[in-house]
């Protein structure tokens, strides 16, 4: 290979890389930015979750069609739930690794979909079935209760399997009720504190 032959390489590289792409490659490392600077804002995530849920709510309510793509949303956001409530390994297929007596090894529950990836997931879902619901084409006609019925036997069925699975294991997937724990020194000076 010839020396000029590695910089006319090196200059189609440069070539390839037009103004749109690295718009592109800019407009995308800002938006993780904000996405990364988001994360410890739990409650404000599910706030404005809330509101892009109300607004797609509503726009389908007025509307008075797209069913099939909220039945399809239905359906999209369900699995996530149930990623979010699965733990990351399945003890039916690993054998049992989280704690099921008393004197085994406290291991805190790890999620296989974990809470901001759950948050992501289903406003996206929100995001891009609002905007569909601007194609007239995308909206079937369809009887609405028929959907709706499927839809709440899934959620029963996948719910009761689920709970089932989390009752046979022995896992709480929220830290809702769960035993604190303290520390000596703090658990000693709360107690001197009640006395």
């Amino acid at each position: 290979m010839n020396p000029g032959e590695g910089q006319t390489l090196a200059g189609a590289g440069e070539i390839a890389s037009s103004p749109l792409s690295k718009w592109r490659h800019a407009a995308g490392m800002r938006y993780q930015y904000y996405l990364d600077k988001s994360t410890p804002y739990v409650l404000r995530r599910w706030i404005a979750f809330a509101v892009i849920f109300c607004i797609y709510t509503l726009r389908v309510f007025l509307i008075q069609g797209f069913y099939v793509i909220t039945y399809g949303l239905g359906i999209f956001v369900l699995n996530l739930f149930i990623g979010f409530l699965s733990p990351q390994v399945d003890p039916e297929m690993e054998g049992p690794r989280l704690p099921t007596r008393g004197s085994d090894e406290f291991r805190p529950f790890v999620r296989r979909l974990p809470e901001f990836k759950f948050w992501y997931g289903i406003t996206m879902a929100f995001c891009i079935a609002f905007v569909l619901t601007f194609f007239d084409g995308l909206d079937v006609p369809v009887f609405w209760p028929i959907l709706l019925m499927y839809w709440l036997i899934l959620f029963v069925s996948t719910m009761k399997r689920q709970l089932m699975h989390m009752v046979k294991y022995k896992y709480v997937p929220f830290t809702v009720g769960k035993q604190k724990y303290f520390k000596k020194g703090s658990a000693a000076a709360e107690e001197a504190d009640s006395s």
